[in-house]
């Protein structure tokens, strides 16, 4: 026990080393697994280069950006005061931006090649049973969770060694722990800033193939979906893995540092005497996330089913759970071995029993949010049903449903987190709000092998039907997409959720470096702030949506292009031109995505430094509020809209008759879930990304713009003071008059 508690720090590495090697181990189990036949592997080919032709384009533009940035880190760094106050920060933080970024951009690639090494060995794999599908499309995805879990605890934990050493930390309450922290917020940065636009870019890029593809294809040639004469179809499943794979690991990436940097921040505050150097706050979100590398690995063995007619979405809700239940107890322990027995930030004390409270408060709410979004979204449920009712009546009517659905939606998970976020502070303050974000967290690599299974198996049925396989092996890939699709939506209400109470940690520490004690509303550029910060979330949304719908039109216009000019293509006699759609939206998403990114870059640094730390905080929480709303709303009205036209696959009881595929109801769905996809792959999602970034964003600026406060609100006050004195003599006649002049000049 002594040697682990002396060499503590340096197993948060090795679990995320651990992490890597099982991912290794069934990456190479899933390359193993039988590819199919040669025209099987030709069309997975034609996808795993098309994705990699759009991270590589993406790449390009970004590493621009990332030297740029960084050059603007290294610069800030070397500013060692301002205006008498020194600055704790050093120019090794753009070092820290750019193995974030580098890091967070490794995390994506690792799904992307998983996925697209899965699809195809799913396909084949469903030729069989449903089972052994489930198990390698499963396994795919288990090798994005582990590969972006790993990579996150071991880059944030070896950094934290790293910059320990560097700066000559020599106890936890230090200015040179000070220091090591605000440099190591540059990791956290880096990986924010490529998450943000690899799910923009990623998010237009897959939306507008798809959204080609189905208009023109489903609409008007009244062809199936990924039918192989649809010029399309290969950039819709390339979409898959760009935007719902490589750009959903990107996303949690940055989530999970970011959660866990937030807490670090926080427990940095805390003065403890402990058996780990007073740093056993700093070091326990980085212990829990660690350990739940483990715990995930274990629910792992629990995703399993006997046969064709078995629960899919059961196996992966046992997987889930069974991890989340293991991590609420080994929590148990962790907490009372590493922390002492009471704790105090900013003057609220509380016990090491309550932060273990705190994490349970964290994994009740994801738990909650993920049974929510399933619910609204899942095939089979009320919400999806009254979107299939009322597209019996017209497009129209199922556009209002699925609307409705959304915005109602939102009610649920607002006030799970409302509950969560007083319960955690009740228990431990602002360090109770991080460490149940940490909590939540834990399992990222479970709640992402979910995430990810389901775009390869979305891929596996494309690749089914462009094959033109036998029916029983489409609807296989079928019972799989559409648990995908449920679970993808439950991933990112998980993703949301997540940011809520990470984005209130982040805020949290950007206050204590601030130097600001509240934010007052009452007070007009804090209220115009707040405003502004709440219309963010609105324009984000727009750009993200308009970029997909000018994609789509140049790709419905190629698509018609080629069934008019490629004679032979309906007869299967000519072979589509493929890569020039391809093309399209890989040019598409990467001019598109700049004016995104750089709201959430670049306004939180104009509003600090023109108005001042209160004022960037009153945005902070307008964007925050709004994001959280619109991510909810948008990701499950899309959910819904997607799971409503699928269940015409299968056939859907409409006024007492049966409506399938090809109907008019069905023909309206379609419609329905054209316009939600923008929302749930697009914008949706990225919500997430825009109230953390830009929470990081201020984070590290918050030193330099709380100089600013105090050189502008800290005015100075003059007293003077009038003493007279005077002497008389013995008849009492005035022989002395004297007046002194004091002043005294003081600040606030």
């Amino acid at each position: 026990m002594d040697f682990l508690q002396n060499n503590l720090i340096y197993c948060i590495p090795a679990l995320g080393l651990v992490g890597i090697i099982v991912m290794m181990i069934k990456s190479a189990w899933v390359n193993k697994q039988d590819a199919g036949d040669k025209n099987m592997q030709e069309l997975a080919g034609y996808i795993a280069d098309g994705a990699m032709a759009f991270l590589k384009a993406e790449w390009r533009v970004l590493s621009i950006f990332a030297v740029f940035t960084a050059a603007l880190l290294a610069y800030s760094g070397t500013i060692t005061e301002i205006k008498g106050v020194p600055m704790h920060s050093s120019w090794i933080i753009s070092i820290s931006f750019i193995i974030g970024a580098v890091f967070s951009a490794t995390a994506g690639y690792i799904g992307m090649k998983s996925a697209t090494k899965a699809n195809v060995r799913t396909t084949q794999a469903a030729r069989t049973s449903l089972k052994q599908a489930l198990k390698v499309s499963f396994t795919g995805g288990t090798v994005m969770g582990l590969g972006v879990a790993g990579l996150a605890v071991l880059g944030l934990g070896g950094l934290f060694i790293v910059f320990l050493q560097v700066f000559h930390v020599t106890s936890a309450n230090s200015v040179e722990m000070r220091t090591a922290i605000e440099v190591l917020t540059g990791f956290s940065l880096g990986a924010e800033s490529i998450a943000l636009f690899a799910r923009v870019g990623g998010g237009i890029y897959t939306k507008a193939a798809d959204v080609g593809a189905d208009l023109v294809g489903k609409v008007e040639a009244g062809i199936p979906e990924d039918d192989v004469r649809n010029p399309a179809t290969i950039a819709d499943n390339v979409g898959d893995n760009v935007g719902d794979v490589a750009g959903m690991g990107a996303d949690l990436f940055g989530s999970y540092v970011a959660t866990i940097l937030a807490t670090m921040v926080l427990g940095q505050e805390i003065t403890v005497t402990d058996k780990f150097g007073g740093m056993s706050p700093i070091l326990l979100p980085m212990v829990i996330c660690g350990l739940g590398i483990l715990f995930s690995i274990v629910g792992t063995w629990f995703v399993t089913i006997k046969d064709d007619k078995s629960n899919v979405q059961t196996a992966l809700n046992l997987g889930n759970w069974s991890s989340i239940l293991i991590t609420a107890v080994a929590s148990f322990f962790i907490v009372k071995w590493m922390l002492p027995e009471t704790l105090n930030l900013r003057g609220y004390e509380f016990s090491s029993i309550n932060v273990f409270y705190a994490i349970i408060v964290g994994l009740v709410v994801g738990t909650i949010m993920s049974i929510v979004t399933e619910y609204f979204t899942a095939m089979g449920k009320g919400p999806v049903n009254s979107i299939i009712q009322q597209s019996s009546t017209g497009h129209a009517t199922n556009i209002i449903a699925g609307l409705a659905v959304g915005m109602k939606s939102t009610v649920i998970p607002i006030l799970v987190l409302a509950g969560g976020i007083m319960l955690s502070y009740h228990f431990a303050g602002l360090y109770g709000v991080a460490i149940a974000a940490a909590g939540m967290m834990a399992t990222t690599a479970m709640q992402l092998a979910i995430d990810a299974f389901g775009p390869i198996a979305d891929n596996a049925g494309g690749i089914a039907e462009m094959s033109q396989l036998p029916p029983e092996v489409r609807e296989r890939t079928d019972n799989l997409d559409a648990v995908g699709n449920t679970t993808a939506a439950t991933g990112k209400g998980f993703a949301i959720a997540s940011a809520a109470l990470t984005s209130l940690a982040l805020f949290a520490a950007f206050v204590g470096i601030a130097g600001i004690t509240a934010i007052d509303i009452y007070k007009a550029t804090v209220l115009a702030g707040l405003f502004v910060g709440g219309m963010i979330p609105f324009i984000f949304s727009a750009l993200c949506i308009q970029a997909v719908g000018k994609a789509a039109m140049d790709m419905v216009q190629e698509v018609r292009r080629q069934f008019r000019e490629i004679p032979g293509i309906m007869e299967y006699k000519a072979k589509p031109e493929y890569e020039k759609c391809v093309a399209i939206s890989t040019k598409a998403s990467i001019r598109e995505m700049m004016m995104p990114g750089a709201i959430a870059l670049i306004t939180p640094i104009i509003i600090g430094f023109t108005f001042g730390p209160e004022v960037l905080g009153g945005l902070l929480a307008g964007v925050t509020v709004t994001g959280v709303l619109m991510g909810i709303f948008q990701s499950n009205a899309g959910g819904a809209w997607d799971n409503a036209k699928k269940s015409f696959e299968q056939g859907v009881m409409i006024n007492g008759e049966m409506h399938y595929k090809k109907s008019e109801p069905h023909k309206a769905s379609v419609t329905g879930d054209t316009v939600g996809d923008p929302f749930k792959d697009t914008s949706g999602p990225s919500m997430n990304i825009l109230i953390k970034l830009m929470s990081i964003v201020s984070l590290v600026i918050a030193p330099y713009i709380a100089v600013k406060a105090i050189a502008s609100e800290h005015k100075q006050e003059v007293r003077k003071e009038i003493r007279i004195e005077q002497k008389t003599d013995s008849l009492g006649h005035t022989i002395t008059d004297t007046l002194t002049n004091t002043t005294d000049t003081l600040t606030r």
